[in-house]
């Protein structure tokens, strides 16, 4: 089968919708400890939801998986460790930001890392598994128009930016409890700053990745579903950093007990464990999508990342409208928000024409 990047560009907004939303389950969970949710939620995520999928859709999970080399699976494992430092501070970054704010910090600077710095260390290693280098894609008018839309996203990331610090500016302490309880654009910057370079890794992992999919491919694996036998690997890197961190905490926390209803406050177990759940299949769909519309981009499946965090950001501020985080803050700010989401939409546009101007040919 080959390339459709139109149907390519879809898919990452279907991957798109299902990050931007996984979120809002989490609201909730009651009287459980972020690590505690965030965990549960993560065992469906990293470990249950990979591995039934690559089950049910490819063939010969386990002899792919033993048939590559040591150092395939240990890069595709590595940046996936790597990638989950930036998962757990996604969280933080939520925490202080809220969700339209928060995911437009993050995810513009993981955006720019993820998309451009694979094409660009080919130029330097020319043997890893990239399609072509930067310098191949600016030399044809097709890559220019995508790297132009891979520009425009990132203006519209630093509007998202300026909304921010316009809605610090101009909240009473007590609007900014009631639309988000921690907010604190400073500690958010920074945090959400270091969590968008480290979740660029997730790319670098799909990267390291490509000959798990190429294996399952040879296997008998239908072309679309080829990526998901190269997540299961990513993402148990990202399952070893998180699984310490949120043990780290229960032991410094005391918070290990909420598992069982062993706190302070009696929690509804099954309740909790059912949002929880949620939450966590919802975040593993994003990558569902995304390996899924990867196969269709071609030789520009670098502009995926783009695609995939463009529309993360937009669904992410629709839920952010629609949970009032923005309620009492100017119009101004509204506007700048409204402008970044609109700016994210064109850069959308930008990158499926170029995509479309080569699956036509063009130069």
């Amino acid at each position: 089968m080959n390339p459709n990047p139109l149907l390519g560009v879809p898919l990452h907004w279907l991957g798109g919708f299902a990050s931007g939303s996984f979120y809002v389950p989490f609201r909730g969970v009651r009287k459980w400890s972020w690590e505690t949710y965030w965990l549960v939620g993560g065992i469906f995520s990293w470990l249950i939801c990979p591995w039934i999928f690559a089950l049910l859709l490819t063939h010969h999970l386990g002899a792919v998986l033993a048939a590559q080399s040591f150092s395939t699976l240990w890069w595709t494992y590595f940046f996936g460790v790597l990638w989950g430092l930036g998962g757990l501070t996604y969280g933080l970054t939520m925490r202080y930001l809220g969700l339209s704010l928060g995911t437009g910090i993050a995810l513009g600077f993981c955006a720019a890392f993820g998309t451009l710095m694979p094409p660009l260390f080919k130029l330097i290693v020319p043997t890893i598994p990239v399609a072509e280098s930067l310098v191949q894609i600016a030399a044809t008018s097709s890559g220019q128009i995508t790297l132009g839309g891979v520009g425009v996203c990132l203006f519209g990331i630093v509007i998202a930016a300026l909304a921010g610090k316009a809605k610090e500016g101009e909240m009473t302490p007590a609007a900014k409890r009631a639309a988000v309880p921690e907010f604190n654009f400073r500690k958010g910057l920074f945090v959400g700053t270091f969590c968008g370079i480290m979740s660029a890794c997730f790319a670098f992992g799909l990267t390291a990745g490509t000959p798990i999919a190429d294996s399952s491919t040879a296997a008998g694996t239908s072309a679309i579903w080829s990526g998901l036998p190269k997540l299961v690997v990513v993402l148990l890197g990202g399952c070893t950093t998180n699984l310490i961190w949120c043990v780290i905490l229960h032991r410094r926390n005391g918070s290990g007990g909420e598992y069982v209803g062993r706190c302070a406050e009696a929690a509804p177990l099954g309740r909790n464990y059912l949002f929880s759940a949620l939450a966590g299949t919802t975040w593993y769909f994003q990558f569902f999508f995304y390996t899924m519309g990867e196969t269709q981009m071609g030789r520009y499946s670098f502009a995926s990342w783009t695609l995939h965090m463009a529309s993360i950001i937009i669904f992410a501020t629709m839920w952010g409208w629609i949970l009032k985080e923005w309620s009492g803050s100017s119009r101004k700010a509204h506007r700048l928000i409204a402008g970044g989401v609109a700016t994210l939409v064109l850069s959308t546009i930008v990158i499926g024409w170029g995509t479309y101007l080569k699956s036509r040919g063009a130069p």
